[in-house]
């Protein structure tokens, strides 16, 4: 069927030379191909495989045409299926390119290519469909079912329809996929859609009839939108009536069923039975909450508990318990050495008692299984009953057994009174059950040696075997055969091995056996006296338990500590091996520039293989040579480049590609850019001409060594040849010089024929070898300097033509006479032409010959201003370029190409890729507002940048100067658009994005060129490229969007209209059209454009300046009232129509937003994105064109296998571009870059566990779109949803790695505020994780090394930190439950004080806090990339601006939200904002974000340290309580000062006054229903408390168990006070509660008279006052007269009672549903805005002094603003106020 007959569409007419036009008023927009019009005049129609795929797409043959359908002859298959299946038409229209992309790009990448190319391959199909179907197939075999799709060899054979139906089961899944809308999400639930509905396709192409009818069959849905109506919209309602009950995702998991929970129901064959099809609303499954019938929870139960962190890593916990106990045991016994003790026989009976333990932890675990998962249970479902409760049954039966023959052992062990045999027979009975109890864990270490075996029997579908590993887990689709190769196996092995054996060694020696001693000397302690009232008679075993509690959880968290060292040494010796940072800096990149350029070619630079097999062990062999010779500069390959070489031109025009990018940034010069550039062959220079910064000071070292060396020409030249950099400036100067001289002098003159005969001379004497013999060298100084001057003169503005004579005739006279060794006589300068022909001439000789170019000759004066550098330059131009940040692109770059990566294919077999950035209501671009607004300092957001950029700033100036701005106010006026581009892109905002994106399109379209150019277009093409750069300069040509503004149309559309663009044929657009998409999620765009939003109009300017941009967003559309219709829609900018136009239209089945926001928009934007890849990027990055050059590169990585795999992410290495803003923000970065970089490397290799922890990493597009997509989106349990990607990657199978020879730029925030909204964010999305099945289906299904891995790389690293947190705590309770007890007194004198292991506990404590295992990784990886002695600079100095306080800070952020997280929920999205940090921030906002997660614990911790130093005897000796507690003070100063120290103006003395006040009417706002926690304290409160109202039962217990610690407050130092009189009665403590009644009392009361009597009756109010006074001091001196009682005991009595009323407080907020509607409420929310202003006093107060100290706030801001200093930021003229210029 010819193509030209669609007819329905029209003709389009003729179009640009680009791929993303629309077509004229009428004819539908495409979006990248004209699919409508076959006689498109579009680039992308030249190929012939996008001919072929839509021809394919055209072959319906002999298929039934669809009934009550017009068909006619120009429809396709998909049109077919549409018709038959009730598919939307812009869903067919979208899928059709889609689908003949992925054809005709797949057609392009096969080696070698078909006979003919004009026939779709049916092997291309065939492929296609594979991989589509995969994971369909998969689901098929797993369930037991005969798949639906047969094999289309066996079809063709039988029908001639194999590759159609191919194409047909392909095109069906696409189209169901495409308008799947949330149901995306669920990918075994379209794999039964599917199922289905590829058997009607079945029934159809056989041609069934229906028994019914009589009629030819049809499918279940058939008609206008039916697939949208009858298929998709059913389980959307479910998922939305299950969403809905969720109560916003407060319920509990366990309520509702999320979108894992649905799709986990189709991964049983009981939904065939329970579901049938067509799917219908009446059935179980759509039934939705509060139906009693509905389908529960399907495949796990997310149970809100501690207890998940051991359920789910149980083998981690049972190692360490059993370790624990097996070497208390052996420690016990007083040996040495671990392996004497366990000579003893009585020692080795005791280790046997691990088993007891082991068994019940066994018993722990089953018991834990079955109080999460019991809801399971159904009738369906009563063989998991049966194995949770046979599980039990058997661990409690292990357990008695053991325990009996443990028991057995020592009763015979003490009949015998010795080791007799019997006894000995015992133990061999008892090893024997342990050998039969251990038998499945030996069977697992077999099966990890034997990885390929375990493999195959977990992904094997028999029968047989589900029923032998029924007992060890549940069969599930996900999770089998994760193991890797034996290689691969042995690394991480080995890694765990050394890991481990360093944590118990430490544990043993340092840890465990020096609290061996004490405890026995505790145990053994008598008559102890008691300061308090003690329940108990003997408490010793309590005070074990209390010495011991810090050893054991910094024991159970140290692994941690283990794994840092450990990984950041591996890291870096692989990132050795990578050969990452061997070229550091500039200097280094002089030595290997002139390899580098071989490198870039032979990376870079496609090598054409059409005869040449790839992939064999002959070409890697071939290729890993190459690499080394060029790597180290070997072999004749790889040894220098002319000029005269394509590969040097080629590799000029990249280079300056790069420059010319760099430029547009403004983070060069132009200056800077003649320095960097290579320029092109002109003026017959025989060398290639190297940048001007390689040969600065070449020149004149070459003069020097003439001068010098007396030997011949051949020495000489050899001496000057061994620097090849020395080498070429002495060639290019001469011919620089022999051209300049014949250029200004007229052609035709005596003077220009002198010169000619001169370097005539010279050049026969340089090819004589007689140079030196004929010359004398001295002279050249003298010819040098000249020449100097004569440039001089020439790159004036105004030449002084004689000043030229004068010094051509200086050059002259000293090349004539002074030159020569020999003096020559009249008649021998007559011979050789060096004297004119009439010497009686008058004037001086070049008087009348020179004629200098004119001014408008560019490239002339161009080349004269590299011949100056090249002539005067005295120093190495070390410092070109000046800014920092193209230093590090330009040595990252040149480093990457010296490093493996695989060769880089031809743009037109490249993989296709697209990227995806989800975008909501951020900032697009800044307005002139927002430049110019002033903070309450007056400084505005462009003043702060032109501080820290303000190199670049000067750039931009001179830019916007030489594109024709004559004042600075026109910055203002003509020059806005740049200004306001020039600041975004210096922020986090979406333009900043697009820019870098978009270089991917720029790249791809030169390399393309490249590619299809041949050796004489390159050659000519670079000297046009020479002389349109020339002209540039001149006439504004970088303006607009950083671009120029060209006259092609296409050059219009480009982001920046490049000096490589100027080149392109127009072929390159379309086929960098087909190989990049850019989508940007813009998924309220539509409701922004019906506002009138600034931000939809910066969208709209990002797309009609970037013709591969496209815009996604979900369309509302108003029918009636109450109803709203929902549409996925696509748009760009039609450059023909001069506006955006729309191209898709896919409506959804109802609102988008069900889960998480993020993903959701991801989600529905992935249907319009195309290619094999698809890139995720967040709104926070930036891309840079040098490394878009390697995107061919990446994406070849997945035609090779990693281990067993071959990947299915890429992971890409980040650079976080936010480290200059101020030191906080360095902090971030530099923790943030170590774990991009070293630690992701570490996790891929060699642990094998990297995830997706964010952007930029790659996906394999096509094998994610069949298994859930690119993030996971159920509401609260995947807040953290990128790292859900990684674990569904991971569980079916996936392989992720990471490569560092490309990276992304990112983005970070730079404020404490935002810093700790963001690690907010991360843990609450860690405490979800811990709670969800992927987490505990990694640490079930992974071996045991991997599942470590896994482990102290996620949720372990949150857990562990709070562990450290907790032992801070545990320790300082501990203490003071000994000081006030009396306890450590006994202690003190028996000895026990000192202990080495307590002592390793707090430094192991302390150091983790100060943030130096957070830095170790940092060190290393800065030692690696920049060197030893720059990475311990940069610890120093972090550590002088007080990082340690800031990672200290981090750790009560993190440890508060996931430990809240796991135990009440209330994890949620916060906005970080990610703007510029200029802004003081009053103590209000800081109060009501850090109060209970910093201040209130650092406020408990002092309290609880000031206690013990009043009462403990060892606090006596300062020394010993400084040592003991300065981890401790370190964390509370750290707590309460940090918000300070890092807040700008944090302790300055107005704002401090300034913050009292805001604070004291944030505290007394009460505010109304609609008043917001900002404005009133009883609003936040309540808030606070939300999560008090989501948890559960047992959270709430357990807060109230954590809550009564605040008693024991008032428990022991009432007892203290001298009222007591020495007296431990328990009437103490209970008279004590008196007072506490009583002042409680008294507040009421004056609450109540306040209320009543202060607005109107105030002499009333005055006299209660009075009253109150009167006998409050009445009963003190009372009590001074008749009792014991001291004025100091009031003071004292205030540290008891003030926590109780804490506790107090805190327990009437748990119990908030039961007292809330009592009286007893006003006076709990009174007492707690009286505890809010008592804390709010306290951390204010030393806050007070440091403002009111001189020199303290200038102190604070230099260590805030540190690091901007080092690059010019003048902070101080921010600080004062002081406006800026402009």
């Amino acid at each position: 069927m010819s193509l030209r007959q669609r007819q329905n569409y029209g003709r389009h007419g003729p179009g640009p030379p680009i791929g993303g036009e629309g077509g004229n008023e009428g004819m539908p927009a495409y979006n990248i191909i004209p699919i409508h019009s076959i006689l498109e005049e579009h680039p992308a129609l030249r190929f012939p495989e996008v001919r072929a795929a839509m021809a394919g797409l055209f072959t319906v043959g002999d298929l039934r045409k669809p009934p009550f359908f017009p068909w006619n002859e120009s429809m396709d298959i998909l049109d077919w299926l549409g018709a038959f299946f009730g598919f939307q038409r812009d869903n067919i229209r979208n899928q059709r390119e889609h689908l003949i992309l992925l054809l005709a790009n797949a057609q392009m990448r096969l080696h070698p290519p078909p006979d003919n190319v004009d026939t779709l391959d049916a092997g291309v199909v065939r492929h296609l469909r594979r991989k589509l179907l995969s994971n369909y197939m998969s689901w098929c075999a797993y369930l037991g079912r005969r798949a639906n799709v047969p094999d289309s060899r066996s079809v063709r054979g039988a029908s001639g329809r194999g590759p159609l139906r191919d194409l047909l089961y392909t095109s069906l899944y696409l189209l169901i996929w495409g308008e799947a809308a949330n149901l995306r999400f669920m990918p075994e639930c379209l794999c039964y859609i599917f199922h289905h509905m590829a058997m009607e396709l079945n029934l159809i192409l056989e041609d069934f009839y229906d028994r019914e009818t009589g009629r030819p069959v049809l499918p279940s849905t058939c008609g206008e939108n039916a697939f949208l109506l009858n298929v998709v919209t059913p389980v959307y309602s479910t998922i939305k009536a299950e969403v809905d009950a969720s109560r916003n995702g407060t319920a509990p998991h366990s309520a509702w069923r999320n979108y894992d929970d649905i799709n986990e129901y189709f991964w049983s064959s009981r939904c065939f039975d329970l579901l049938q099809w067509p799917l219908h609303p009446s059935k179980k499954f759509f039934a939705g909450p509060p139906s009693k019938i509905r389908v529960g929870k399907t495949g796990f139960v997310e149970q809100r508990s501690f207890w998940n962190i051991f359920r789910s890593f149980d083998r981690l916990w049972i190692m360490l318990i059993l370790f624990l106990q097996a070497a208390t045991l052996v420690a016990w016994e007083g040996s040495e050495y671990p392996w004497q003790g366990l000579e003893s026989r009585d020692v080795q009976v005791r280790t046997l008692s691990v088993f007891i333990t082991w068994a019940s932890l066994r018993f722990l675990q089953s018991i834990l299984d079955a109080g999460t998962q019991y809801s399971l249970v159904s009738r369906e479902t009563l063989w998991l009953a049966a194995r949770m409760v046979l599980k039990s049954v058997a661990a409690v039966t292990w357990t008695i057994v053991f325990g009996v023959l443990y028991s057995m052992i020592w009763d015979q062990r003490y009949r015998d009174r010795r080791w007799s045999t019997v006894a000995n027979a015992r133990v061999m009975n008892f090893l024997v059950a342990a050998g039969v109890f251990i038998l499945p864990e030996f069977l697992a270490s077999v099966l990890f040696v034997l990885p390929y075996v375990r493999n195959f029997l977990e992904k094997t579908n028999w029968r047989i075997l589900y029923v032998l590993t029924w007992w060890f887990q549940s069969r599930t689709f996900v999770g089998r055969g994760l193991r890797e190769g034996i290689v691969d196996n042995m690394k991480y092995a080995l890694f765990w091995v050394a890991v481990l054996s360093a944590k118990f060694t430490f544990s043993y020696f340092l840890q465990i056996k020096p609290m061996v001693a004490p405890t026995k000397v505790i145990l053994k302690i008598n008559n102890i006296d008691y300061k308090w009232h003690e329940f108990f008679a003997k408490t010793n075993r309590f005070a074990v338990v209390l010495y011991w509690l810090p050893v054991i959880l910094i024991y159970l968290m140290d692994i941690q500590i283990w794994y840092s060292i450990f990984s950041s040494f591996f890291g870096a010796l692989v990132g050795l091996f990578s050969h990452l940072g061997e070229i550091r800096n500039l200097q280094q990149l002089r030595l290997r520039f002139q390899f580098f350029a071989s490198a870039l070619q032979f990376n870079l630079m496609s090598e054409e293989q059409l005869f040449r097999p790839r992939g064999t062990i002959q070409t890697r062999l071939r290729d890993a040579i190459l690499r080394l010779k060029l790597r180290y500069g070997l072999g004749r390959p790889y040894k220098k480049i002319e000029s005269d070489q394509v590969q040097a031109t080629r590799f000029a025009l990249i280079w300056n590609e790069i420059i010319e990018t760099f430029r547009e940034e403004d983070i060069v010069s132009d200056r800077e850019v003649e320095l960097l550039e290579l320029s092109p062959n002109t003026w017959g220079i025989r060398v290639i001409r190297w940048p001007c910064f390689l040969l600065s000071n070449e020149l004149l070292l070459a003069l020097r060594q003439a001068k010098e060396l007396g030997t011949g020409d051949r020495m000489l030249w050899q001496k000057i040849s061994k620097n090849e950099y020395r080498r070429c400036a002495v060639i290019e100067s001469y011919d620089s010089v022999k051209f300049l001289l014949r250029k200004i002098v007229k052609k035709g003159t005596e003077e220009y024929q002198i010169i000619t005969n001169l370097f005539d001379s010279f050049d026969a004497a340089i090819a004589a070898g007689k140079f030196t013999e004929e010359f004398q060298m001295r002279i050249l100084d003298t010819l040098h300097s000249t020449l100097m001057t004569l440039v001089n003169l020439l790159i004036k503005p105004n030449k002084d033509s004689d000043k030229v004579v004068n010094t051509l005739q200086t050059i002259y006279e000293a090349a004539h006479r002074d030159f020569p060794k020999t003096k020559k006589s009249f008649d021998e300068l007559k011979h050789l032409g060096w004297l004119p022909v009439n010497t009686n001439t008058v004037g001086l000789l070049f008087e009348n010959a020179i004629e200098l170019p004119n001014a408008d000759d560019l490239i002339f004066y161009k080349q004269v201003r590299r011949l100056h550098t090249i002539l005067t330059s005295r120093e190495s131009m070390n410092n070109v370029p000046r800014n920092l940040e193209a230093r590090r692109r330009i040595a990252f770059f040149t480093n990457s190409l010296f490093m493996n990566m695989p060769r880089a294919p031809k743009v037109e077999k490249m993989l296709p890729f697209s990227v995806l950035t989800p975008y909501y209501s951020e900032e697009v671009l800044y307005s002139r507002e927002q430049l110019q607004k002033e903070n309450e300092d007056g400084i505005s957001i462009l003043f702060y940048l032109q501080k820290i950029y303000d190199d670049e700033w000067e750039n931009f100036i001179e830019r916007m100067r030489r594109e024709g701005m004559d004042h600075d106010d026109e910055i203002w006026e003509e020059k806005l658009r740049d200004l306001r581009l020039w600041a975004s892109h210096r922020g986090q905002t979406l333009t900043r994005t697009v820019r870098g994106m978009m270089y991917y399109y720029r790249a791809l379209k030169m390399l393309a060129f490249i590619d299809s150019a041949s050796e004489m277009d390159v050659q000519g093409d670079q000297r046009e490229l020479a002389s349109f750069s020339s002209s540039l300069i001149s006439q504004n040509g970088m303006g607009g969007f950083g671009g120029s503004s060209m006259s092609l149309n296409s050059q219009n559309l480009s982001r920046t209209g490049s000096s490589i663009s100027s080149l392109l044929m127009g072929h390159e657009y379309g086929t960098a059209m087909m190989k990049f998409t850019y989508v940007v999620a813009c998924q309220i765009y539509g409701s922004q454009k019906k506002k009138k939003d600034s931000r939809a109009e910066e969208i709209l300017y990002l797309m009609k300046n970037n013709e591969a941009l496209r815009v996604a967003y979900v369309d509302e559309v108003n029918k009636a009232p109450g109803e709203v219709d929902y549409y996925s829609v696509l748009v760009k900018y039609d450059q023909k129509l001069k506006k955006e136009v729309e191209i898709y239209r896919v409506k959804l089945p109802g609102q988008l937003k069900l889960g998480e926001g993020k993903p959701e928009n991801q989600n529905h934007a992935i249907i319009f994105t195309r290619g094999d890849a698809v890139q995720t990027i967040d709104m926070n990055q930036d891309n840079y064109f040098e490394e878009a050059l390697k995107m061919r590169n990446l994406l070849e990585e997945y035609s090779h296998y990693y281990g067993v795999r071959k990947p299915t992410i890429l992971g890409v290495r980040e650079h976080v571009f936010t480290g200059s803003v101020s030191s906080l923000a360095w902090f971030m970065s530099a923790q943030e870059t170590s774990f991009v970089t070293l630690g992701q490397r570490v996790l891929a290799n060699p642990l094998k566990v990297r995830m997706h922890y964010g952007h930029p990493d790659v996906f394999d597009r096509l094998w994610f779109l069949g298994r859930g997509g690119i993030s996971k989106a159920s509401r609260v349990i995947n807040i953290s949803e990128d790292i859900f990607a990684g674990f569904n990657c991971t569980l079916r199978g996936g392989n992720v790695t990471h490569h560092e020879y490309i990276q992304v730029g990112k983005g970070r925030d730079v404020g404490l505020n935002q810093i700790s909204m963001f690690e907010a964010k991360v843990a609450s999305g860690n405490g979800e994780q811990v709670l969800s099945r992927d987490v505990y289906r990694l640490g079930h299904r992974l071996d045991f090394f991997r599942m470590l891995s896994v482990y102290y790389s996620t949720v372990g690293f949150f857990f562990n930190t709070m562990m450290v947190i907790l032992t801070v705590y545990a320790f300082v309770w501990g203490r003071l439950y000994l000081a006030l007890s009396g306890l450590e007194d006994a202690f003190k004198n028996s000895g026990t004080s000192n202990n080495k292991a307590l002592s390793s506990v707090l430094n192991q404590q302390f150091i983790i806090q100060l943030g130096l295992f957070t830095a170790l990784p940092m060190i290393l990886e800065n030692s690696l990339e920049h060197g030893f002695l720059s990475a311990l600079w940069d610890f120093l100095t972090m550590q002088f601006q007080l990082a340690s306080v800031f990672y200290t800070f981090s750790m009560g952020t993190r440890t508060h939200y996931f430990g809240r997280t796991i135990l009440h929920g209330g994890a949620k999205y916060r906005a970080t904002g990610r703007g510029f940090v200029v802004q003081h921030k009053s103590f209000a906002e800081n109060y009501r974000l850090y109060a209970r997660s910093h201040f209130v614990k650092a406020i408990e911790l002092g309290v609880m340290l000031t206690v013990y130093a009043s009462h403990s005897p060892l606090a006596k000796s300062t020394l010993v309580y400084i040592i003991m507690t300065i981890s401790s003070w370190f964390l509370v100063v750290s707590w309460v000062l940090a918000p300070f120290v890092f807040n700008p103006s944090g302790f300055d003395w107005l704002k401090f006054v300034e913050d009292f006040d805001d604070f004291m009417t944030w505290i007394w706002y009460r505010g109304g229903v609609f008043t917001k926690s900002e404005h009133s304290w009883e609003t936040w409160w309540y808030e606070e408390q939300d999560h008090l109202r989501t948890t559960g039962l047992w959270g709430k217990l357990l807060e109230i168990i954590l809550d009564l610690r605040f008693f024991i407050f008032q428990y022991g130092i009432v007892y203290r006070l001298k009222i007591s009189g020495g007296s431990t009665s328990i009437s103490v403590y209970l008279l004590s509660w008196i007072y506490m009644v009583v002042v409680v009392g008294l507040f009421v009361v004056m609450a109540y008279v306040r209320d009543k009597y202060s607005a109107k009756e105030h002499i009333y109010y005055r006299s209660v006052q009075s009253l109150v006074i009167m006998l409050v001091i009445l009963i003190l001196a009372l009590l001074l007269k008749f009792t014991d009682f001291e004025i100091i005991d009031i003071f004292t009595s205030l540290l008891a009672f003030i926590p109780t009323g804490w506790g107090l407080l805190l327990i009437a907020q748990v119990a908030r549903p039961f007292v809330q509607s009592t009286i007893v409420w006003d006076t709990v929310v009174s007492f707690a805005r009286l505890y809010d202003i008592v804390f709010g006093l306290v951390i204010l107060a030393p806050v007070a002094l440091l403002s009111w100290l001189p020199g303290f706030q200038s102190m604070q801001t230099r260590i805030l603003f540190n690091e901007a200093f080092s690059r010019g930021l003048q902070i101080s003229r921010i600080v004062s106020g002081k406006k800026s210029e402009l």
